[in-house]
């Protein structure tokens, strides 16, 4: 059963390997970069904001696993947003 995860803690991983966090403007949209949006207690789902979206995807997948995260590639029902499902084995 997977443990307690935090979204803060995936965002660290992700933003200590030099990745961008997205930023929305009013104006402009969303800029590129990755998002993390807690998913309960024992799950958080990373999103990429911009283009190369699956490429992105796969990059952060691997920055994840290699942190000794578990990491699975979905997308939202009905055609939807692509995004990974993060937890702590």
């Amino acid at each position: 059963m997977p443990r307690v995860i935090r979204a803060r803690d995936v965002d660290a991983v992700l933003a200590y390997g030099g990745y961008e966090p997205s930023d929305y403007d009013p104006l402009t949209g969303w800029d590129p970069g990755y998002r993390v949006a807690q998913d309960g207690r024992r799950q958080v789902n990373v999103f990429h904001d911009g283009p190369g979206e699956q490429p992105q995807l796969d990059q952060y997948q691997a920055e994840l696993q290699a942190a000794g995260y578990h990491v699975v590639s979905d997308q939202q029902p009905g055609g939807g947003r692509r995004r990974l499902h993060v937890t702590r084995p």
